[in-house]
């Protein structure tokens, strides 16, 4: 098929024919024919069948005439492509663009955009210290009326008490800016997950540069941690996101491997650029990871946030079962206790606790979760200390190799040993207070109580990615704790069991059963490989992709946050549903980390699994010992 055809009477006619439910979209969910004969500008006619060929055509005849063509040639290999080739395309071609920001003029009507918070202004905050981006801003601002810009410099000091002010005029947080070649400032790009998450978020970015550099985006994968070391230097940490309202609050740290894997893509090695950067995240180390703050008695680490109240960023009725119990017990209704409460005209010490732990759940990334709720600031989780222990044995590892064992910063000298001892003595109290040899599980361990938590969570696998884990306890983890999580569409974020019953007052939470995310997929596949289980990562990851194509397939391109893995479907309602799903004709974005998960995980099978991922063929067909596959 070569044929021309006129583009808007097709695409009237198309939504016409499939789109039965009007959502702009042809899904399996459109009582249509699901046969549609295209016609050509000449007269002919030609014949696509079937959901998805048929989406593809939608979304083909959408692109031409948002770019304003009026007439369209489509060829056999556009409309009939294979899926692997039709999602690899747009994820390298089209959703890395669309989620790709800069805050500098040009792009700041874009950047700034945030459906989390309504102001009055959009408000620009600049470091203390970066005048040069605070002169740069600043004349916009008094240029660029229509941008209903608000420039302002931050105190040296940022206190809690301040933080606090800053939440009625929340606002957008400048990253690094560099002269381009003519002499403009210009600021480095970098990728948002997508949807409501539009800034630069911190263990997002580690996974998203996964699959940047499979696509041969290293430049922007760079520049991503380069805004890193931005953060760092100015807002002391690498931030939950660069918004005011995240300022209290680190993520995950993931520093140290996303550096490893620049280094290992790079083909020019800068060894300034490797001494600058392990500099930032010895400094992140030390100031962050083990600070009064968050370095427990036991020597291990936890997550902790900083402030009081409510975040800001969440919706108005997302804690109202929290609320509702302090309101009854203030006599005062719902709504006028959360006002109150948020005026700082009224406060409890109890709630105050409540969400002392809530900031520590959100620095964890896993926002939420019935494995954290409550007690987050209490624990020494496993994914965190597996991190920092990860952290330690990279920069021990890049100092001997690189720098032949000696790398002086700020007049002190480091060498592998004194990483490696930190290493060592972080592995061996994991191992005392977190690893259950009989249940087969890494679990979280409350320092307040002396006990682990027995949550049988997906963090369990965190060791084998960091390879801290012996290879007894890699065995056992895999013949024990495996079976339990793992599930038709992937991995689990937590057990049913350890999930616990759900009721009105008792609601889902998205990071536990039966929700997958990618940053479990994404370790776990890489830690199995660290043990020689290939086979169970091959499956893993076919589980994965399989879970992400079918859904892509089936709902014209759709590619979001997170998945259901039990019953394999996007179709989720847990907390505030599933980003990436709400869009007209084509996604422009897909969603950040889950593009990458994609990409990466393709590289997890052989040519023979690709060819059965192309046609669709479910997990159970291929792996037949799998008891727990859904059809």
């Amino acid at each position: 098929m070569n044929i021309t055809v006129d583009v808007e009477s097709n695409l009237v006619r198309i939504l016409k024919s499939e789109d039965t439910d009007n959502d702009k979209k042809i899904t399996v969910d459109d009582k249509g024919p699901k046969r549609f004969y295209i016609l050509s500008v000449t007269g002919k006619q030609f014949e696509v069948c079937e959901t998805f060929h048929l989406s593809v055509l939608l979304q083909e005849l959408y692109l031409a005439k948002e770019s304003g063509k009026s007439k369209i040639t489509l060829t056999d290999k556009q409309i009939f492509t294979k899926p692997i080739d039709r999602i690899s395309s747009l994820i390298k071609n089209y959703f890395w663009d669309g989620l790709t920001r800069r805050i500098d003029e040009a792009n700041l009507e874009n950047a700034i955009k945030d459906s989390k918070t309504k102001s009055d202004k959009n408000y620009i905050y600049i470091p203390f210290n970066d005048e040069q981006a605070f002169n740069y801003f600043k004349d916009v601002e008094k240029r660029r009326k229509e941008l209903n810009l608000s420039v302002i410099k931050l105190p040296e000091s940022i206190t809690d008490d301040y933080l606090q002010t800053l939440n009625k005029n929340p606002g957008l947080l400048v990253l690094k800016m560099r002269k381009d070649r003519r002499g403009n400032l210009r600021g480095l790009p970098f990728v948002v997950p997508g949807g409501r998450f539009n800034e630069m978020y911190g263990w997002d970015s580690y996974f998203e540069s996964l699959g940047l550099i499979e696509d041969g985006r290293l430049d922007l994968a760079v520049s991503m941690a380069e805004n890193f070391f931005y953060e760092i230097e100015h807002y002391g940490k690498i931030l939950n996101a660069n918004r005011t309202y995240y300022l209290n609050r680190s993520q995950p740290p993931f520093l140290t491997s996303l550096i490893k894997e620049l280094w290992k893509n790079s083909e020019r090695k800068n060894k300034n650029w490797l001494k600058k950067a392990l500099a930032y995240s010895i400094r992140e180390y030390n100031t962050i990871w083990i600070s009064a703050d968050r370095l427990s008695p036991t020597g291990l680490s936890r997550y902790y946030g900083s402030g009081s109240g409510m975040p800001p960023e969440t919706e108005p009725d997302h804690f109202n079962e929290v609320l509702e119990p302090f309101a009854n017990k203030h006599g005062l209704s719902l709504v006028e206790f959360r006002n109150k409460y948020i005026e700082n005209q009224i406060s409890d010490p109890e709630l105050e606790e409540y969400f002392m732990h809530d900031r520590s759940v959100r620095e964890s990334g896993h926002d939420t979760s019935y494995r954290l709720e409550g007690i987050s600031a209490h624990l020494n989780t496993v994914d965190l200390n597996s991190l920092l222990y990860k952290y330690e044995m990279d920069i021990a590892g890049l100092i001997k190799k690189e720098f032949r064992d000696s790398l002086k910063l700020s007049g002190v000298t480091y060498t592998s040993k004194f990483w490696l001892k930190r290493a060592s003595k972080r592995k061996k109290i994991i191992n005392e207070l977190m690893w259950d040899e009989e249940k087969g599980f890494f679990f979280d361990y409350n320092y307040i109580t002396g006990k682990k938590t027995g949550y049988e969570s997906a963090t369990t696998f965190y060791p084998l990615w960091a390879n801290l884990a012996s290879k007894k306890q890699a065995r056992i983890l895999i013949n024990k704790a495996l079976p339990l999580l793992e599930e038709a569409g992937g991995l689990t974020a937590s057990t049913e069991k350890s999930r616990g019953p759900i009721s009105e007052k008792r609601p889902e939470r998205q990071w536990d059963y039966p929700y997958g995310w990618v940053p479990h997929q994404m370790l776990l596949w890489k830690g199995l490989t660290n043990y020689g289980y290939k086979k169970h990562a091959e499956r893993l990851a076919y589980k994965w992709l399989y879970t992400i194509l079918r859904n892509f397939v089936d709902y014209n391109g759709t590619i979001p946050e997170k998945y259901d893995v039990v019953n394999r479907t996007h179709k989720v309602f847990a907390e505030y549903g599933n980003v990436g799903t709400e869009f007209d004709y084509i996604s422009k974005e897909g969603f950040g980390w889950m593009n990458a998960s994609f990409k990466v995980g393709l590289k997890y099978l052989n040519k023979n699994l690709i060819n059965k991922l192309n046609e669709l063929i479910p997990p159970e067909w291929i792996f037949n010992s799998d008891r727990k596959s859904k059809t």
